[in-house]
């Protein structure tokens, strides 16, 4: 066991005052872009482009503020469903970070979905096609938050525009057998969960959160397939199988539905869903793992063997990734008899890695919702979630390490604790407006760091 050398003593960061003008041209700057973006989107509407998201775009058959409009009836009816959702977050760092700032971010996805039975006689058969465009600032970086997940979970992986979902989808024997192929997201269809919180450990599929490196979660796509065997009476297993290529993250035919050279291997999936009723509240209970036969870089040893941190040299290449997760969701309370949407459901998600090549090794997060709080409100809800993402001990060591040899100061990380409250309004069906506070504990795993406090709001319109 090596004795810690004493905790680095580093100089607090002057508290820095926004000047109100400085906040009044963020806010200005955000709304703009949100009223450009905004105008954009109702023309391709308009126009008849669009499409729909597996994980933060409408679904077929959601509420939609125009969703009654004759054309567009008249054109579900021939097969092919429009959709087209904004989806934008504020957020303000009331504590923590360099400075105090407001950032603006928001995602425009526009898609459609073609009922090919309808149109070509192709019975139970339907092609998705989701195209996104992310634009905005990001707080985390802008003010310095050093926290590994981010407080906008709309933002990444490029603000640009880009095929986010191209697949087709055949249903066999009554849908005993589900088949899906072509440009899709793993977290689509694996450890799914619904992004209803603003901050990212409690947003989308979790592999995707804690091995980003290899796991691409929306708006990401790359070539692949899945097939669901649904098993009457109890839920379903499933496994899929998709092309593990860096390239899927850049820019290049990044609106095309192309077939990237190089590919290093392949990623494949596995779940098994257990979906009861107990007394008539759903459940669903989700068990996976994954695997990958491409290569990702070594956590803490180079080719020779070494550490990184004394050598300098690059990392070992190892092949074989590999992790387990679980999804739990449980509706606990049914208030009304009328509306089974309303009552308490409460959540559970827990992911873990290897930690050969995962920097971060394990993400763990809980909490409820409460939709209908209020019996004059049945379609508001009230929500919580605490979570935690966790630094690979290997990293740690060999920062603990370093500044024990005198060869730091290297930062020692552990674990980032995540609290967030949300209440979310809904005016009308179709809009969501999501006033949240979220407290960030140890941010990035660093004590020294200030512990963040985020001030948000997020609202999403699915016309």
């Amino acid at each position: 066991m090596l004795d810690l050398p004493p905790a680095l003593s580093v100089p607090e960061s002057a508290a820095t005052i926004v000047h109100a003008g400085a906040v009044l041209r963020r806010h200005c700057c955000g709304f703009r872009l949100f009223r450009t973006r905004l105008v954009l989107a109702l023309v391709g509407l308009l126009v008849g482009i669009g499409v729909a998201s597996a994980e933060t775009a409408g679904r077929p058959g959601e509420p939609r503020v125009f969703g009654g409009m004759e054309w567009r009836q008249k054109l579900f009816e021939k097969g092919v469903d429009l959709q087209l959702v904004h989806v934008s977050e504020s957020a303000y760092n009331l504590g923590g970070g360099s400075k105090q700032l407001v950032d603006y971010t928001d995602q425009v996805a526009v898609g459609a979905t073609f009922d090919l039975e309808r149109i070509v006689g192709l019975k139970d058969a339907v092609i998705q096609i989701t195209y996104t465009s992310r634009a905005g600032r990001n707080l985390v970086d802008d003010a310095e938050l050093g926290t590994f997940q981010l407080v906008q979970e709309v933002w990444g992986r490029g603000q640009t525009v880009r095929l986010t979902q191209m697949w087709f989808e055949q249903r066999f024997l009554n849908d005993l057998i589900n088949w899906k192929f072509g440009r899709v997201s793993i977290g689509g269809d694996f450890a799914t969960f619904p992004c209803d919180f603003q901050n990212l450990t409690f947003c989308g599929a979790q592999p995707g959160n804690l091995v980003g490196g290899y796991i691409f979660n929306w708006p990401i796509s790359q070539w692949g397939t899945r097939v669901k065997v649904n098993l009457e009476g109890f839920g379903y297993y499933q496994i899929g199988a998709y092309d593990q290529n860096q390239q899927y993250l850049g820019y290049e035919n990044k609106l095309w539905p192309v077939w990237y050279q190089g590919s290093t291997g392949v990623l494949v999936p596995v779940e098994l869903a257990w979906t009861p009723k107990f007394s008539g509240l759903e459940g669903s209970y989700k068990v996976g793992g994954w695997y990958s036969s491409g290569q990702q870089p070594d956590t803490i040893y180079d080719y020779a063997g070494n550490l990184i941190a004394f050598s300098g040299q690059p990392a070992a290449m190892r092949t074989g990734q590999y992790g387990a997760y679980v999804a739990f969701q449980q509706q606990i309370t049914r208030p009304s008899e009328t509306n089974s949407n309303r009552g308490l459901r409460l959540f559970f998600n827990a992911a873990f890695a290897d930690t050969v090549t995962a920097t971060t090794d394990r993400q763990i997060a809980g909490g409820f919702w409460y939709i209908g709080p209020f019996e004059s409100r049945p379609s508001d809800s009230v929500a919580f979630a605490v979570g935690t993402t966790h630094r690979n001990q290997r990293v740690t060591q060999v920062a603990m390490l370093q500044n024990a040899s005198g060869s730091g100061p290297a930062p020692v990380k552990d674990s980032e604790y995540v609290f967030e409250v949300d209440y979310t309004f809904v005016p009308v069906a179709g809009f969501q407006v999501r006033p949240n506070l979220q407290y960030i504990h140890s941010p990035g795993g660093s004590a020294i760091n200030k512990d963040v406090w985020v001030l948000g709001l997020k609202t999403v319109i699915n016309f």
